[in-house]
């Protein structure tokens, strides 16, 4: 399947794996990126010397293209922003901050720029940063999202609509069916994240992704607006934020219960009381572990199955 994304990338399928942090080290993109999507490391739960052992890892186990995302919340951004460059990773994703302040950097030194967006006003702002292509995150997705909780199904053809470069679409999408719904809207490509977690191949802590497995709707909100909008599935944790939201507590309450910590605590670790777990509403529709490069093929051979019926 050949799009604007594909041919930018140098990739066989229009299929980029999120960057999920404590989710997505080297053998998680080796295995989308040999089967001819876009493996993504996922810095943001990595320190400096963590991601270049990830990036020699990643190297030796495939000669395919790949990504380094690059959340601009987190620390260690410069030293991040040089591995990308000393390791020679041809492509950048990052997120949850401004464009302006690396794209031009990086595109200097010949890397391809994709910036995930919220809205058609900030993809509007990435491609006048210089970005090659955005990704259009609707709040269905996990992790750290969009505070207006615009959903996939609008955002993407209002991106498509605002911009002149390619739209990959991400949040919601996890098969074929959603993947050819997301190139109906006008996307050039997806991103998955919470598909990519219940695979053998991802570093999350198999508790988690038990639970992943467990999860079904309503299994997951958007909360912790204050400080950074994240999806979670509803355990004990979250009851705790839910109630501190139910007294009126502060932003500086919030980010005290929040505490350092409880994403790996629950994510890596395997916590599943105190830690911070975070997964899109898609969960609801993963029900079986199965290898990332499966998962790559056969939601491309589905799509393109629907495609060929007109859907």
């Amino acid at each position: 399947m050949k799009t604007r994304l594909t041919e930018l990338l140098g990739i066989a399928h229009p299929v980029i794996q999120g960057g999920m942090i404590w989710c997505s080290g080297w053998e998680l993109a080796a295995a989308v990126s040999n089967a001819g999507g876009l493996g993504t490391l996922g810095s943001g739960s990595m320190y400096p010397d963590e991601l270049r052992a990830e990036l020699r890892a990643l190297r030796a186990a495939t000669d395919k293209p790949f990504a380094v995302n690059i959340p601009m919340l987190y620390p260690n951004i410069a030293e991040h922003l040089q591995s990308c460059i000393d390791f020679d990773v041809p492509v950048v994703i990052t997120s949850a901050g401004n464009p302006k302040l690396h794209t031009a950097w990086l595109k200097e030194r010949g890397r391809t720029v994709l910036h995930v967006v919220a809205s058609s006003a900030f993809a509007v702002k990435a491609e006048a940063a210089g970005v090659d292509a955005v990704i259009a995150e609707g709040f269905e997705a996990g992790g750290h999202n969009g505070r207006d909780e615009t959903t996939t199904m609008v955002l993407v053809p209002s991106v498509v609509d605002a911009v002149s470069i390619p739209v990959v679409a991400a949040g919601g999408i996890s098969d074929g069916r959603s993947m050819a719904a997301a190139l109906m809207l006008g996307a050039e490509g997806v991103q998955m994240g919470s598909r990519f977690v219940a695979t053998p191949e991802a570093n999350a802590h198999r508790a988690f992704k038990d639970e992943v497995l467990r999860a079904t709707e309503g299994s997951t909100l958007l909360t912790l607006k204050e400080l950074a909008p994240v999806r979670l599935i509803k355990n004990a944790f979250y009851d705790r934020v839910a109630a501190a939201y139910a007294r009126g507590a502060s932003p500086e309450e919030l980010e005290s219960l929040l505490g350092r910590g409880r994403a790996k605590k629950g994510m890596r670790e395997g916590d599943l009381v105190e830690g911070e777990l975070e997964i899109g509403q898609v969960a609801a529709r993963i029900s079986e572990l199965q290898p990332a490069g499966d998962v790559v093929r056969k939601v491309v051979r589905d799509c393109e199955v629907l495609l060929q019926r007109g859907c």
